[in-house]
């Protein structure tokens, strides 16, 4: 089903949008929550969680594309709830590795209070569109989608160490693309 009908669906309150979208995004929404949550039963909740955020969302917009809408949605849901359990019990799995990688990039604190989210949203899509296609998705794939490193090796037909090397490197022109921009 295309995604115009199945927002159609949302729209006019009908129930099936949900099986609709678990259907066509569910194993999308899943994997997005598993690459950040290492339980499966907290990774379907917060699947669960997704539907029901985007059937309150859907009478406020009218997303074109659902997949980047939903993905969205179940990345801030599990960063949420891997936020709580960290905070219990300083659970595990790729994330905490995920944010140590990045964290020399956005290390001042001055960086995120000094501008809008929006404008560094901004220059970072700007980054990543600059990048050549397979090492944006690389960097993607590990930052977006919270994949561990031998998975991205795997999809990619790249050694591990060739990921970590990229994504270094990566980081790197990151960092000084947001000295260039003045955010850092």
């Amino acid at each position: 089903m295309e995604d115009r009908a199945i927002v159609d669906l949302y729209w006019s309150r009908d129930p099936e949008a949900i099986r609709r979208t678990n259907e066509k995004y569910g194993g999308y929404c899943r994997t997005v929550a598993r690459n950040i949550l290492p339980d499966r039963r907290d990774a379907e909740e917060c699947v669960n969680d997704t539907w029901l955020r985007a059937w309150n969302a859907m009478p406020e917009g009218r997303p074109s594309l659902l997949a980047p809408f939903l993905g969205k949605i179940t990345r801030n849901l599990a960063f949420n709830r891997w936020r709580a359990d960290r905070a219990e019990k300083r659970g595990g799995g790729e994330l905490p590795l995920v944010l140590e990688e990045l964290a020399e990039c956005a290390s001042s604190s001055n960086t995120l209070q000094a501008v809008e989210a929006a404008e560094l949203e901004t220059v970072v899509n700007r980054f990543l569109h600059a990048l050549p296609e397979r090492e944006c998705n690389v960097f993607l794939r590990r930052y977006w989608f919270s994949e561990p490193m031998a998975d991205i090796a795997g999809r990619y037909g790249m050694r591990e160490a060739t990921v970590r090397t990229s994504l270094f490197r990566s980081r790197e022109k990151l960092r000084r693309h947001l000295e260039r921009e003045g955010l850092l």
